[in-house]
């Protein structure tokens, strides 16, 4: 669980555990938000990522870091500083679970920079900013996908992904075909269970499969 592991801490992953223990994945829901920058030249600039978390891990999370015990669903402006970066401790190895591929090869992005942290109408929420390393070419199509490969956390693009620095691209959303990712997560479980495994522990990589994607087209130079 490497995504997990990377964003909160031992005792928070050990209390989510012990409340969805009877679950199977996704333990974790997300909200996720994206805005795609552009420089003054046109160019592909960064991502500026949202996520915004489920009520039972954000009250699980708050109530482990010792915030918010009226259960408000808020936080004071003290609480609010111990949220700071709270999801961006990441462990070497994690990737952000922002995924960006043009023509199916992996293009690479900075760590998080420019991070913000807030606990509201009982959901935490955080933002932070990811700047390209290898730059797609916006002259033709390139995808960005959020997922977590070990499918512990369940991503959904929430909202129409903005666009800033260029007003003729568009960023459209597509969602995986459904059926196809549940009937090989189902066949791929009786495997593990046929074999005598265990599923928590075994759990296959399916994250890819239950993906949306953003794609994202601009119009070509003239």
């Amino acid at each position: 669980m490497p995504g997990l592991g990377g964003r909160i801490g031992k005792a928070g992953m050990a209390l989510l555990l012990m409340a969805s223990a009877a679950q199977a994945h996704p333990h974790i829901f997300v909200d996720a938000g994206l805005e795609i920058i552009f420089d003054d030249h046109g160019q592909p600039e960064a991502l500026r990522i949202s996520w915004r978390y489920d009520p039972m891990f954000s009250m699980l999370l708050v109530s482990d870091l010792g915030l918010d015990p009226d259960f408000t669903g808020t936080v004071n402006e003290d609480e609010r500083a111990v949220l700071n970066g709270f999801d961006m401790n990441w462990i070497e190895g994690y990737h952000g679970d922002t995924h960006v591929t043009q023509k199916d090869s992996a293009l690479a992005l900075s760590g998080p920079v420019e991070w913000t942290s807030d606990y509201k109408d009982g959901e935490l929420r955080s933002t932070h900013l990811r700047r390209f390393i290898d730059l797609p070419d916006p002259a033709r199509e390139w995808v960005v996908a959020v997922y977590d490969p070990t499918y512990f956390t369940s991503y959904s693009i929430a909202t129409t992904p903005l666009i800033t620095g260029r007003d003729d691209c568009r960023a459209r959303i597509f969602e995986p075909d459904w059926d196809a990712a549940r009937d090989h997560l189902d066949a791929a479980l009786d495997e593990i269970l046929g074999a005598g495994g265990d599923i928590e522990a075994e759990f296959p990589m399916v994250g890819a499969m239950f993906s949306e994607e953003v794609r994202i087209t601009c119009a070509a130079p003239s």
